[in-house]
């Protein structure tokens, strides 16, 4: 006899032919979640300072705009090849050979949709799903959250204060023994701490993992805004890294989601094929905008000496207004701050904060789901004006 209680009815049907993949369920992008909460305060007269998302305030350089109006007055904006318009690829190497003194050939160089897509596209070329890959915590979220929704599993290493929150070789290679890698990821500048590696550290890594056998990834998204010493590329240590960077930060183009990868020449094409299939090509007029943004690199580094008059605004007065302990901010624009003199939930001193003194930032748990809840971390890329306010107004909040 058949058990009837086991038949799908109608209903228990209809149902499952739009339920979500099990791969889909991963945590929100919560500083998305910020934003949206703090504009319904501003639909309703309030006015919020953004401190939640890292958005520079400025707009793309003048430079950029005026090449994608001259771009849309022709009129055809057509598809471009799937690793990007050539010129761009070859102003991008052009960049490594006068920021960095190192020579990359164009064709490892690879155009993306912002540096969203350029993890997606690395993470696929590289690892096959149930593969392990060492992120540090405190981290950018989608690191985890993609890598979980490709198969592959995300392997968390608590950074510390005795190497000022940066990965070291003992510690990746401490994680590799217990369960062996397939990869690591490490940023610098980091998000959301700010913090940077010294040339000393990041081949310390890059060797350790070299050695071991665990392809590296490293992000360089916040290159450009280095306000403690010079920011290192990867590219200057080996030629087996992949890079990721992005126009978004550093030239303020953040909606014009284009990024690139740097990538080994194994690489290239398996890259190619996926990007032809997953998007054909990045969009031409934000590939035309890019390549002029890099003649705008004098006033973009006008917005970058913005970023440090915020940047010490907030180290001087959030000491002032309660909050005296944060992670070093070394580069980026992003504050890290302890909070657990407070609360134990930044979720709610977050919330709390955004309701009572409209000052929006984001809970450290969206960063670091081990000890976030000790932490908030504060975006110091608007203006210096809304820096002095935010501090005035926690100030007398925690006061």
């Amino acid at each position: 006899m058949v058990d009837a209680t086991v038949i799908p009815t109608m209903e228990q049907r209809i149902a499952s032919l739009t339920a979500p993949s099990a791969r889909s369920n991963v945590p929100p992008f919560m500083v998305m979640d910020v934003m949206a909460a703090a504009e319904r305060i501003e639909a309703s007269g309030g006015h919020v300072i953004h401190m939640e998302v890292g958005q520079p305030a400025a707009p793309a350089p003048r430079t950029a705009l005026a090449a994608a109006h001259a771009a849309l007055d022709q009129a055809r904006i057509d598809y471009t090849s799937a690793l990007g318009l050539p010129s761009l690829r070859g102003r991008i190497a052009r960049h490594y050979r006068e920021t960095y003194g190192c020579d990359i050939d164009p064709g490892r160089i690879v155009i993306t949709t912002g540096s969203s897509a350029g993890f997606i596209l690395a993470f696929l070329a590289m690892f096959e799903p149930g593969d392990r890959v060492a992120v540090t915590v405190p981290g950018y979220p989608p690191y985890r959250h993609i890598l979980t929704a490709l198969g592959c599993e995300p392997v968390l290493i608590e950074t510390t204060a005795e190497t000022r929150h940066a990965l070291t070789g003992e510690a990746l290679l401490a994680a590799h023994r217990k369960t062996p890698l397939k990869g690591v990821l490490v940023a610098s500048p980091a998000n959301p701490t700010g913090t940077m590696m010294s040339r000393a550290a990041l081949g310390d890594v890059i060797a350790a993992a070299r050695d071991a056998g665990i392809r590296f990834i490293s992000d360089e998204i916040y290159h450009g805004l280095d306000y403690a010493f010079p920011a290192v590329t990867a590219a200057q240590l080996t030629a087996d890294a992949l890079i990721i960077n992005s126009f978004s930060k550093y030239f303020c183009m953040t909606g014009w989601r284009v990024g690139w990868m740097v990538v080994p020449d194994a690489l290239v094409r398996p890259i190619e094929r996926l990007q032809q299939n997953l998007a054909i090509s990045v969009p031409t007029l934000s590939q035309i905008a890019a390549e002029a943004a890099f003649d705008g690199r004098p006033e973009m580094d006008g917005i970058k000496h913005g970023y440090q008059e915020n940047r010490r605004i907030l180290i001087e007065g959030f000491p002032k207004a309660g909050l005296s302990r944060f992670l070093p901010a070394d580069g980026a624009f992003y504050l890290y701050a302890d909070v657990s003199d407070f609360t134990k939930d930044s979720l709610d001193f977050a919330k709390r904060m955004l309701e009572e003194t409209h000052v929006a930032a984001t809970p450290g748990i969206d960063f670091d789901p081990i000890h976030g809840r000790n932490f908030v971390r504060f975006s110091y890329a608007r203006s210096a004006e809304d820096m002095r306010e935010a501090v005035a107004r926690i100030a007398r909040w925690l006061g």
